[in-house]
């Protein structure tokens, strides 16, 4: 089945035809690191890791690339605020975010390219766009002639005064018109800089993309795919696409494809409201795979509503699948990938899809053990070990197994005996414990539960 996206540009589902027959370049926005990850960041990560699994079942050769922005004012504020270097907080949390996500079951990138490791071509990329006549100089900013760029508002169809009127657009004196955007500003003594045509300063957002980019795939290279929060298609991708389009003579990128918002109970995550949930807290008391399935509920284009249901409909599912994958022995049929799971993640990654799709080999399972191997195949290619006694990071180091295993030992030979006031007493005791536990085809199953 050939993989099918909506392509944000065209506004429609279309198949997807990379540039080159066996292979694929696909560039994600990644994290701008100056505070913990939240479960915003997560799904816009979460989805491309799907995307490139499917990619990867179809083509040679995949190059996922998912950027560091280590140079940001938010950044610098935040080095400010805590009294630290902006490399220290750059660090941190970088780690922090590379940490998070690996928990989450993400796979590793093929690039994760630095903003400060790139910016010989990103001055690079600013003089060829200068050059090209789509760029001005003023007060000591360079800066892009979006009147210069007739196709400028076509990702985002947005009209003038939207654009001008954009929450993220800055409004300044030294730009011949508002709707155009910084590609290097002058860095005071307190900020990070580097030196430039121009004098000391820093790139601004949008071109750091574009270069990364350039410098990775090459130059008058088409991108096959590009991904991000809906929130990037104005102003950040429409940036990006002029300011890439008018230094090459080749189609910037084929396809964009963009996640919808998380919500917290039906509202924005907002420090004012004090819903930010962050990744590093869920973990500290949810299976890193119930998170996972948690943010796999909805489709990826649509807005995901965050609550307490979520979480609990998500930790039942993967008990439920647990337990019947764990209760027969798979060591001799080899777990096979499963094309069903492929097929229903090719048509636009409809995760509500596969995961229906889940919970029908588990209600076959209980009497055909191929649907169990498929269920642990399936679950396994969107990133889920059911397989695996890993629980939360917080409470893995509080698991005696040897001590769970006995009391179930116990709690069986109670049973024979008929003393079921005991076996029930065991029963509360591992519940007690966070361990829940099923009796299936004569063999006792446990699995641990921290919700």
């Amino acid at each position: 089945m050939a993989i099918k996206i909506f392509n944000t540009i065209n506004r429609k589902k279309e198949d997807f035809v990379p540039v080159k027959k066996d292979s694929v370049n696909m560039y994600v926005c990644g994290p701008t690191v100056y505070s913990h990850p939240h479960i915003g960041n997560a799904r816009a990560a979460i989805v491309p890791d799907i995307l490139f699994r499917v990619l990867k079942t179809k083509y040679k050769n995949v190059v996922y690339i998912r950027n560091i922005t280590d140079v940001d004012d938010k950044i610098s504020n935040a080095a400010s605020e805590q009294k630290l270097t902006v490399y220290d907080i750059s660090k941190k949390f970088t780690d922090i975010y590379q940490n998070n996500m690996k928990s989450l079951g993400l796979l590793e990138p093929t690039h994760q390219p630095r903003v400060t490791d790139n910016m010989p071509s990103i001055i690079l990329t600013i003089e060829k766009i200068l050059n090209s006549g789509f760029a001005y100089i003023s007060e000591n900013h360079v800066l892009f002639d979006t009147v210069k760029y007739k196709d400028y508002g076509k990702l985002s169809k947005r009209t003038l005064d939207e654009m001008i009127d954009g929450a993220r657009v800055d409004v300044a004196d030294y730009k011949r018109s508002q709707r155009d955007f910084v590609l290097w500003k002058p860095s005071a003594s307190d900020q990070p800089g580097w030196e430039s045509p121009w004098g000391l300063g820093r790139p601004g957002w949008h071109i750091e993309c574009t270069s990364m980019i350039n410098e990775i795939i090459g130059n008058d290279t088409t991108l096959d795919i590009h991904g991000g929060g809906n929130d990037l298609i104005f102003p950040h991708h429409e940036n990006e696409i002029a300011q890439g389009s008018c230094i090459s003579s080749k189609s910037y990128c084929n396809y964009w494809f963009h996640n919808g918002i998380v919500l917290v109970n039906k509202k924005k995550m907002s420090k004012s409201l004090g819903n930010v949930i962050l990744v590093d807290d869920l973990l500290s008391k949810h299976s890193p795979y119930t998170i996972r399935l948690a943010l796999l509920s909805a489709h990826y284009r649509q807005p995901l509503n965050w609550s307490d249901s979520t979480l609990s409909e998500a930790q039942k599912l993967i008990n439920k699948f647990k337990t019947l994958a764990q209760s027969v022995s798979h060591n001799e049929d080899p777990v096979r990938l499963d094309d069903e799971i492929i097929d229903i993640l090719s048509d636009d990654l409809n995760t509500p899809q596969a995961i229906k799709y889940l919970s029908t080999l588990a209600k076959n399972a209980k009497t055909n053990k191929k649907d169990i191997n498929r269920l642990v195949s399936s679950a396994s290619f969107i990133g889920i070990d059911l397989l695996s006694n890993e629980a939360s990071k917080s409470n893995l180091s509080d698991i005696n197994h040897d001590h769970i295993n006995n009391l179930i030992k116990q709690r069986n030979e109670a049973r024979e005996c008929g003393d079921y006031k005991k076996a029930d007493e065991i029963r509360d005791a591992l519940l007690h414990m966070k361990i829940s536990i099923k009796d299936l085809d004569g063999e006792t199953v446990w699995d641990y539960n921290p919700d």
